[in-house]
């Protein structure tokens, strides 16, 4: 959501939420309690980052994250789910999750077979997303996407923790470094986490 706010160049004030304290005052916004939530000055709330994404193309359609096709806003769509389904639950939720936010959410102590599992599977996720770079000029078609950045957020949060070979795929990290080289990935590249120092590369547009 914040990088299609920043490509759309749609001001907007980012706060945090620790949806685990489960506030009173977040949960009568989105009962569900989670995040991202997008909040637009009249009061009116969008949840969920995929639902924002659709209502921001929708709304503000001059910068199209969507495709302009239908076959190409069927992929972009298909891509997303890989990487926010597929992705996240064979990767991102076995290294993040188990490394970083299970202790501050208080569920207990890493699972160390969960991390192993999460590094076997991030393989053959960074060379499916090699062929991608290699046959089209963007992942999700001629022109950068919504595919694009939910692909290099995801890859973002692992780098920061280290946890990337760049070195599998050399076309990976080429695409991964035209996203992050553009302005509006700059400012999460300067995000940092208490007491979690990311490696030198991270914020290396060129690593």
């Amino acid at each position: 959501m914040r990088l299609a706010l920043a490509e759309k160049r749609i001001p907007f004030d980012l706060r945090v939420e620790r949806v685990w304290e489960r506030r009173e005052e977040f949960l009568a916004i989105n009962p569900a309690c989670t995040v991202p939530v997008l909040q637009e000055e009249n009061g009116f709330c969008i949840i969920d980052s995929y639902a924002i994404c659709e209502y921001l193309d929708e709304a503000y359609p001059d910068m199209p994250l969507l495709g302009r096709s239908l076959g190409e806003r069927a992929e972009i769509r298909r891509l997303v789910a890989w990487f926010d389904g597929k992705f996240h639950f064979e990767v991102g939720r076995n290294l993040l999750f188990e490394k970083q936010m299970k202790q501050l959410m208080g569920r207990g102590n890493p699972d160390a077979g969960a991390i192993r599992a999460g590094y076997a599977n991030l393989r053959p996720h960074l060379d499916y997303l090699g062929w991608l770079a290699e046959t089209r000029p963007w992942l999700g078609g001629n022109a950068l996407s919504l595919a694009d950045l939910t692909a290099a957020a995801h890859l973002s949060a692992l780098d920061y923790l280290g946890d990337v070979d760049w070195a599998l795929n050399d076309a990976t990290k080429d695409w991964y470094a035209r996203v992050k080289s553009r302005p509006s990935f700059r400012p999460l590249l300067q995000d940092r986490v208490s007491g979690l120092i990311p490696p030198e590369h991270y914020a290396d547009l060129d690593f």
